[in-house]
């Protein structure tokens, strides 16, 4: 008989993350307070950055990205066709356009190969801005695209909502996500599915100040107060938004980041059991490839599957999951072939993020599952398929 539903993905919150809500609710501050700058400064240690940027929720992140650098309406940003809507949509938030690039079907990350593919479909439109995603917590190859970016006139800016806690290694060099050795920004996602949850919220992370003081500017509504002037004086020299990100979500974020290493430890630890365990399934299921330099904290537990080897449909597959208490996703519908974009740039052949989203299925990971719980995942997949 089914167990209890194990969805794909879902928050770890303990006593301790409500005590910390609850200390904050009954402080001075429930909006913009001191919490704020100890969630940054705490993030910003942890992940190696010199600055860290709160604000609303990850989307708001890239938009924030995309003001920072102040990319103009006509301009180019290349981003993976692989990834969820926002990381397109920030370009044309800001008016730019957007060049897809193609995929790795076996990591669903976006290569040196397929940006220098995207880059001969500029045109004689100006480059901005590159944004590699590290889909699942794998790590996309971070010089070789930050080179081509720069030969091209271009910054990365790293999409790293599914990588908080993840490294990487190019020689002899470990590297941490968010750092922003090869990238101008980059930015994280704190949804209740990834790594750590407040909720919504995101942060944005630069070694560049006068990025940092931008970001800080334009994530509320653009104000800025004149040294020396009365303190009710504030003044807007460009328009900005409400991207701030309360306190009383900032407490949860100190209490949270504080759990990342045994958070970390643990899907590590679940994505190793996987490893092992889905084994006797190839060659119909195969865990979607770990880049060599890449060390994750892996967000999603993404399988690729021969459905037609099988004989089952991926809805089957899904359907039948679901009754035996598997939750599944997909992760993700190629941006590239979504109406709005479609009818923007007309139809392209992408054909590895076609082949990605042909085959991909994220399976429960997350820090709060039991060791048997994937056994009983891994038991499950083999009943629907027949295997």
């Amino acid at each position: 008989m089914a167990g209890p539903l194990l969805p794909y993905g879902r928050q770890t919150i303990e006593d301790d993350d409500i005590a910390a809500v609850a200390e904050a609710l009954r402080g001075d501050f429930l909006t913009t307070g001191p919490l704020v700058d100890a969630f940054e400064a705490a993030f910003a240690e942890k992940v190696g950055a010199r600055h860290a940027v709160a604000c609303a929720n990850g989307t708001a992140a890239l938009h924030l990205a995309m003001l920072a650098l102040d990319v103009q309406p006509g301009e180019v940003c290349i981003v993976p066709s692989i990834t969820f809507l926002a990381t397109a949509n920030c370009a044309r938030y800001v008016g730019a356009e957007v060049v897809f690039a193609d995929v790795d079907p076996a990591t669903g990350l976006m290569t040196p190969d397929t940006l220098a593919q995207a880059l001969t479909r500029m045109g004689d439109r100006r480059l901005r801005a590159v944004l590699p995603v590290h889909l699942r917590g794998d790590t996309a190859e971070l010089p070789a695209l930050a080179a081509l970016a720069q030969n091209a006139g271009a910054v990365l800016v790293e999409d790293a909502p599914h990588a908080l806690g993840s490294t990487m290694s190019f020689g002899n060099t470990s590297e941490r996500v968010g750092d922003g050795r090869h990238s101008a920004m980059a930015t994280f996602s704190f949804h209740p599915v990834k790594t750590i949850a407040t909720g919504e919220g995101g942060m944005v992370t630069t070694n560049d100040d006068r990025l940092a003081q931008r970001l800080k500017t334009l994530r509320s509504h653009g104000m800025v107060r004149p040294e020396g002037a009365d303190p009710w004086i504030y003044e807007m020299p460009e328009p900005g938004f409400n991207y701030r990100l309360p306190d009383i979500l900032c407490a949860l974020g100190l209490s949270q980041l504080a759990k990342l290493d045994r958070f970390a430890a643990r899907r590590r630890a679940l994505a190793a059991r996987y490893a092992e365990a889905l084994k006797p399934l190839t060659p119909i299921v195969r865990p979607a490839t770990r880049p060599d330099w890449s060390d994750p904290v892996l967000h999603l537990m993404v399988v690729l599957i021969d459905f037609q080897a099988a004989g089952r449909t991926r809805r089957q597959v899904v359907d039948d999951l679901k009754a035996r208490g598997v939750g599944t996703q997909v992760h993700y519908i190629p941006v590239h072939t979504q109406p709005y974009y479609r009818d923007r740039y007309g139809p392209m052949d992408l054909p590895g993020a076609q082949e990605w989203y042909r085959t991909c299925l994220s399976l429960p990971l997350y820090p709060g599952m039991a060791d048997e719980d994937v056994d009983r995942v891994i038991v499950a997949l083999s009943e629907v398929l027949g295997l």
